[in-house]
């Protein structure tokens, strides 16, 4: 066979191996780039629905912990009411104890609580939140101590009140480069969880823009990141739902609590009786009634939605046993004070 020909055909058979392998080629790069699109679809789905579950639990954590801090800020109306005040002994029943009344503890957790619902308008989302997480009377007392630069936080406002008692807060919960500001806000990422939420818990470096530009890469990325969010998700519905379930009790009884403090300011202020001893029967019931409802708000309102893990590595342990106990007592005490509860 003629040398052109031998050559022309060894030419041909390698046009056509070179155009297979191009072909080949293309698809595998087309098969990559489909990977990788479909990897940052899923993973941009993945960060929404985390912020859509962060948005829902900041919103039943900042209303409970907002319920928290107005019950204790009422707290200083009820200790006023009196010139001469009843001595109240402490309620223990069948294994509830609600603590022995004290107009000064009262009073003080009552202006803490002031003080912190003052910078409440413009903190941001998450901070009652937070405060709910560590125990709302906690983080009333907190706010009558010193900052660290010396200054008596209650003497503070607004903003700057808030963040001190957080600082104050000190070493438990997030400190997501912030020093002592213990219930900073959580970096995840693509989204900020809010003040407080995870108390202490993981802290992401879900980045939701810098998924490999290798496709194998980037879908390992991808399912890597899902199995966080997975898991933050439903730590933090859980959250939310313990949240709801305690707003549910500890807002009646705080409705059946203001009844009584009404009647109680109109005896006072209208009859004007501030003897314990002009009191009649009736109205003695309803004053140690009303004391037995403030111990008990004051006591619910103690009660940390959220424990500190050991690890930072870990999520905090939701306080689900305390606040199921918290519901029983409160149920059981209005059951047997008369008090009809209706749960919202």
């Amino acid at each position: 066979m003629p040398l052109p020909l031998i050559l022309g055909i060894g030419a041909a058979v390698a046009g056509i191996a070179g155009l297979g392998s191009g072909i080949h080629g293309a698809v595998k790069m087309k098969e990559a780039h489909d990977t990788m699109k479909y990897a940052d679809s899923c993973h941009k789905q993945n960060l929404a629905r985390f912020e859509r579950q962060s948005a829902e639990t900041n919103g039943e954590m900042d209303r409970l912990g907002q319920l928290e801090l107005e019950i204790l800020n009422s707290f200083e109306k009820f200790t006023n009411i009196f010139k001469k005040r009843p001595q109240f002994v402490p309620y223990t029943k069948d294994g509830v104890v609600i603590p022995e009344y004290n107009g000064e503890k009262l009073k003080e957790v009552s202006v803490g609580a002031g003080v912190l619902l003052g910078g409440l308008g413009g903190a941001a989302v998450g901070t009652a939140g937070g405060f709910a997480a560590t125990g709302a009377t906690t983080a009333a007392v907190m706010a009558l101590r010193t900052a660290s630069t010396g200054t008596a936080i209650a003497s503070l406002s607004g903003a700057a009140a808030v963040n001190a008692t957080l600082a104050a807060l000190g070493g438990g919960a997030i400190a997501a480069g912030g020093g002592d500001i213990a219930l900073g806000t959580a970096i995840l990422g693509a989204a900020t969880l809010g003040v407080g939420i995870l108390v202490g818990g993981i802290i992401f470096n879900i980045t939701g823009s810098s998924l490999s530009n290798k496709a194998d890469e980037a879908w390992a990325q991808m399912k890597c990141a899902e199995k966080e969010i997975n898991k933050i998700c439903a730590y933090m519905k859980e959250l939310g739902s313990t949240a709801n379930k305690y707003y549910s009790t500890l807002s009646p009884v705080n409705d059946i609590y203001l009844s009584h403090l009404n009647l109680l300011d109109g005896i006072v202020n209208i009859t004007h009786k501030t003897d314990w001893n002009d009191f009649t029967a009736a109205e003695r019931l309803a004053t140690e009634n009303a004391t037995l409802l403030v111990s008990l708000l004051y006591k619910m309102c103690k009660v940390p939605l959220v424990l500190q893990a050991k690890s930072k590595k870990e999520l905090n342990t939701i306080n689900s046993v305390a606040v199921d106990q918290s519901i029983t007592d409160a149920e059981q005490v209005c059951r047997e004070a008369g008090f009809a509860l209706q749960n919202t």
